[in-house]
């Protein structure tokens, strides 16, 4: 049928803390004490390049195209994944990202040189003016990539993945 998207193979990664997993090692000595177990996104990261992502080439019949969707922590990580990793997808979903981990120090790190042909969708809800204002600096870091950059007013924290997700899978079709 017309318009319609093409089949997709979605993979779900559940782990036990996605603080440890989500998250690259801090500075604030605060975040390291209230979560002693940041800091392992390189290791995560790792896993996906280097058994997940050959595990899946071998297991299903897939194309060249790859997502990445995170939202909050996982926003984090899919944002860390697009500044140092790009090569290991084609679109990434960012949703509610938490830039401010280890004081904004993604954002100000982010090289915007990544390769053609990579999708960026950006989605932030009313979730007060420093995820707000992380997101669009993510969306003006990589400018070059003209990223879709969406201002859900109507979403929060809690509500936004899902209309995000609609509204950034209808923008990559």
């Amino acid at each position: 049928m017309m318009g319609m998207m093409q089949p997709h193979v979605v993979i779900g990664i559940a782990n036990v803390d996605r603080k440890r997993d989500f998250t690259f090692p801090t500075s604030i000595e605060k975040d390291k004490k209230d979560f002693p177990t940041t800091g392992g996104s390189a290791k995560f990261i790792s896993f996906i390049e280097k058994e997940l992502q050959p595990y899946i080439n071998r297991k299903y019949k897939v194309n060249s195209q790859k997502t990445i969707i995170g939202q909050s922590l996982g926003g984090l990580l899919a944002t860390e994944v697009l500044a140092k990793h790009t090569h290991l997808f084609n679109n990434y979903i960012i949703v509610s990202p938490s830039l401010w981990w280890n004081n904004e120090s993604l954002l100000k790190d982010i090289n915007a040189k990544p390769p053609a042909g990579v999708n960026v969708f950006i989605a932030v809800g009313k979730e007060g003016k420093v995820m707000v204002r992380d997101a669009k600096a993510l969306a003006k870091a990589v400018k070059v990539l003209k990223p879709h950059f969406e201002y859900m007013p109507k979403e929060d924290h809690a509500t936004i993945l899902h209309n995000a997700l609609y509204k950034a899978l209808q923008w990559l079709k």
